[in-house]
This record gives C-alpha cells, structure tokens and sequence, in this order.
C-alpha cells in the first residue's frame, strides 16, 4: 500500500496556511520524508523542502544530490532546485520565498542553517514546523499502520528469538549484537537502538549496554527496535535468568497489571493523560510511585518519538490513527528495574496491540 504524498503536500499547505504561515522551510527529517518521500542526508551542505501557502512546493539540494533527490518519490512529487558549491543557497531560498514574514522550520533543523536562514532573511519569523505537521503525522492512515504492525511481529519474533538462545554467560553488549541481527532476519530494514540492562544495570531505563557478565538470578530489561520501510518498533520485555526470586516476580505483577490498567483505559475521545494516571495508580497503589519515573508512553511513526506524548497534563484526546507506546516501570536502583512495553494503535472500536510477546515474566536459560 503506497502512502499518499500529494494528499499530504495538500493537507500541509491548507494547515499553514490556516497557521498564519507563509510556508514552511523542511530540512532532512521525518517530516520531509513524511511529505515528499525523500530520506535525504544531514549534511553541511543545506537541503530543505520550502513548501508554500499559495505556491507549489521546491526541493532545493546541493547540486551532487540532485541525482539522489531526483530519484526518489520527491522527484515525481515536486520540482527541485540544485545549488553548486560556489553558490549561497540561503539566498536561493530568500529569492524563492519572497517578502513572506512566518515561516515553520523543521523541529530538527541543525542550529547553523537557521542562523544563516535568520541572517538572510532578517525580517522573517520562525517558529516549529511542529504546530502543523504534528497534528497530520501522529493520526497514522492504514499504509502507516500496516508497516507499525509489521516492525511489531518481527520485534515479537526477536524476542522469542533471544529467549531460546539463552542469556547466562553473555555480555550485555553480546546479547545487544543479537538483538540487532535478529530485527534484521525476521524483517526488519534496520536496527535503531538494543538496551540490554542487567542486574542492577535493569534499573538505569536507557541503560547501554557494556561488558557486564549476565548471571543466574539476574533480572534483564530488554527494549529494542529498528525500522520497516522507514517505521519504527519498540518494545520492552523483562525477562529472569535460572531462577525467579520473589521479589521481582512481585514487581513484574505489579508492573504488567499496569500495563493492562492502561491499555484498558486507552481508546477513542480519551484524554493522553488519562493513560498515563491508570498505569501510574496501579503502581502507586502498590507503593512503588516514586520508581515510576517516565511517562506512561510516547508517540510513534517515523520517529520513535513522537506525539501523541502519554502523560500527565497532556488533555489531547486519543482519536483513531494514533499509534504509541504503553510502558510502565518499577526501578530499584542499585538493585534491578522491570519494564514491559507495547505498542498501541487507536481504532474506532478502541486499543489493539501491535506486539503479542508474552508479557508474563519469562524465565530464560
């Protein structure tokens, strides 16, 4: 299922200008591969997609990526201006845009590009491009959806995978190598990122992986993702190695019933929040508040951050398309953490799980 660019070109334009904006000026990111299909490299050299209110949309690009550009979906999409190394391409982009005065830039824009772009052009506003292509990103079509749910089945598979290969004995960084191969040969495109957390390293959320040895009686967090056809996975699993001491066993109860209390409360007209305080009461309950110390869940698509962000004081209602993560966790530090995520899509009948691992705690050799 193809993604429809033009729809997004056109509903892009209606949003800024409704905005107020005279256009938007996109550099590489997701939000240039979301409108125009092209996944161009962050380089010195400036590239950006200036897509206007009351014009047609230019890719300009320096002059030895033309043949890139050219070639993918933003080829047959828009018309693209190249700039050879002789030349100031922020000058191109102020001939182009004209007396315009508000422009959004790309959340991720490098600093010295805006600068230059302030420099050229002196009178202009900037703000992020956020305020309209959020709201388009995070309410994913079904083309979107398909490719979440594909990275989820291969990260399901993964896991099954690195469980049956056993963990004692193994590094962190070993078993973090594992992880990567395997996204790769049950489907995905890329791996992004492995946390293998062990022991007390099971305590640290965005622990990296290192040398230390996984034992008998370790607790392990794994969180790992990678990209399918430029989208992403990510999903937590905490698993025990030989033995299940009680104390952890307790914890993992109380941490998967949660994750239940949340996707329970999650569906459409619900407020993000909402989410995020029925995993955290279930673990408040149990007295464990103050090692619950991240949001319920975030956004995800082309990022594996993104909006709609489940936490408190975020009122934005859930509405069907938008797809995050629902991960809660319990963090003793010095001692050992567990965590389970998965990631959720918004129906109009409600919640359905992108991942179906096991969530019940596994005991792995």
């Amino acid at each position: 299922m193809g993604h429809d660019y033009e729809g997004r070109l056109s509903r892009a334009r209606e949003r800024t200008g409704a905005g107020g904006l005279d256009g938007l000026i996109l550099s590489p990111s997701p939000d240039l591969l979301y409108l125009a299909g092209y996944d161009a490299p962050l380089l010195e050299r400036l590239t950006v997609l200036v897509l206007r209110a009351v014009a047609d949309p230019v890719l300009i690009v320096p002059e030895l990526e033309r043949p890139r550009a050219a070639s993918s979906r933003a080829g047959q999409l828009v018309e693209i201006r190249s700039w050879r190394d002789t030349e100031d391409p922020y000058e191109l982009v102020r001939r182009l845009i004209g007396s315009g005065h508000a422009y959004g830039v790309s959340d991720r824009m490098w600093a010295a590009h805006l600068l230059l772009l302030q420099e050229s052009l002196a009178d202009a506003k900037f703000v992020p491009s956020s305020a309209v292509l959020s709201p388009l990103r995070e309410r994913k079509d079904e083309g979107e959806i398909e490719l979440l749910g594909r990275a989820g089945q291969s990260a399901d598979e993964t896991f099954a995978r690195i469980c049956a290969a056993g963990l004692e004995g193994r590094s962190e960084r070993d078993v973090a190598r594992s992880l990567a191969d395997m996204l790769v040969e049950t489907g995905h495109d890329t791996a992004a990122f492995t946390i293998v957390g062990s022991g007390p390293n099971a305590a640290s959320p965005h622990h990296e992986p290192g040398d230390r040895r996984i034992h008998v009686g370790d607790t392990v967090v794994l969180d790992f993702g990678g990209r399918v056809g430029g989208y992403c996975s990510d999903i937590t699993r905490t698993v025990v190695v030989g033995e299940r001491p009680a104390e952890v066993e307790e914890i993992h109860g109380i941490v998967r019933e949660a994750q239940e209390a949340a996707f329970r409360t999650a569906g459409p007209g619900v407020p993000a929040q909402e989410v995020d305080r029925a995993a955290r009461s279930v673990i408040e309950k149990a007295g464990y508040g103050d090692a619950f110390i991240h949001r319920t869940g975030h956004g995800i698509g082309l990022e594996e951050h993104e909006r709609p962000y489940i936490v408190s004081g975020n009122d934005e209602s859930l509405e069907p398309g938008m797809c995050f993560s629902i991960e809660p966790g319990i963090y003793l530090e010095g001692r050992f953490g567990v965590r389970i995520e998965d990631i959720v899509a918004i129906t109009g009948e409600g919640p359905v799980r992108l991942n179906e691992a096991a969530r019940d705690m596994a005991l792995v050799d």
